[in-house]
């Protein structure tokens, strides 16, 4: 049963016989999960010199997004004060 509970979450019913729509959403699922990049990533084997790379690029890229999602939200901010009054 516990080999079965991982899978749970990646299920998908075919409704009305509706394929397309189920392998949409799967695709949807996997793709959230990240599982997909994984599975074409471990495809050809990866250096570990670009394995280092990659890995510091995604955090890279982690931090960035975070800033910038900070600073949007900051900006987005109905209540805060005018930075600049009587212009």
């Amino acid at each position: 049963m516990a080999n079965h509970l991982r899978f749970l979450g990646r299920t998908v019913m075919v409704q009305n016989g509706n394929v397309e729509a189920a392998y949409g959403a799967l695709n949807r699922i996997l793709s959230h999960d990240g599982l997909l990049e994984a599975v074409r990533r471990r495809r050809y084997y990866e250096k570990p010199c670009r394995r280092r790379q990659r890995l510091a690029y995604e955090a890279c890229r982690r931090v960035y997004n975070a800033e910038m999602g900070r600073k949007i939200g900051f900006l987005a901010r109905g209540s805060r004060q005018d930075p600049w009054p009587g212009c």
